[in-house]
């Protein structure tokens, strides 16, 4: 479905990506993981239009997508929650799940597609009517995934969907991003907390400065000493 090929990104002087090839199949949990500043959410960025390669493919379903706008690669089936949520505070929590539907016309759809949102996150339908910067953090993510989902992507990007969440709701949100993956959206995953990701995901791959170091099937990462050693504690 996603494939990248030796793709280089830089921000100003800095080389960010070094040469990224990896791929991601339809149905798919794949996860990104890697220390702070490894170059996972440049990777997320690149992939939705919001940074532009220097060298390399970028390819969606066989079309190129390297120069593509962000919103174009929305309409083609990409949705990006980013890290930090970027709820719009000062609108409801309805208003901005409308607002992830901004590309569609089919008023029923969006309708029905809503109430799907409120059946997955039934504390969004209890806030509906609520401004969402008085949401907790929990409620906040929800809602950032909510919206990203009403535009009905083939391919979902998560950006940390764990960060400044306590225990119990980190749990919650994957299990979360297992049933939206169950429903036949295939995910790919930018998480520092390793363990949580490697648990949900199919497969994986591990970044250090810019460069993928490692990658497999995610429970034999699970398993592995290095991996172990570098991100899980021991």
């Amino acid at each position: 479905m996603l494939s990248l090929n030796n793709v280089h990104v830089y921000y100003g002087a800095i080389h960010a990506l070094k040469g990224i090839s990896f791929q991601v199949n339809k149905g798919e949990i794949v996860t990104l993981i890697g220390s702070n500043g490894a170059g996972k959410s440049t990777c997320l960025k690149t992939i939705s239009g919001l940074l532009r390669p220097k060298e390399g493919m970028l390819q969606f379903k066989d079309k190129d997508i390297a120069k593509v706008t962000a919103p174009e690669i929305v309409s083609m089936g990409i949705s990006h929650v980013p890290e930090g949520r970027r709820i719009f505070a000062n609108m409801t929590v309805s208003e901005n799940l409308d607002l992830g539907a901004y590309l569609r016309k089919d008023k029923q759809s969006i309708k029905e597609d809503k109430e799907k949102i409120y059946e997955i996150f039934p504390r969004l339908l209890e806030r509906k009517r609520q401004l969402s910067g008085t949401l907790s953090g929990g409620e906040q993510q929800m809602l950032a995934m909510g919206r990203a989902l009403m535009s009905r992507p083939e391919l979902l990007l998560l950006d940390e969907p764990s960060m400044g969440l306590a225990p119990l709701l980190v749990k919650q949100i994957f299990e979360i991003v297992k049933e939206i993956n169950s429903t036949g959206t295939t995910v790919l995953l930018v998480e520092q907390n390793a363990r949580m990701a490697l648990s949900i995901a199919n497969r994986a791959y591990v970044l250090e400065t810019g460069k993928i170091v490692l990658s497999g099937d995610a429970k034999d990462l699970l398993e592995s000493e290095e991996v172990k050693k570098a991100y899980l504690g021991g």
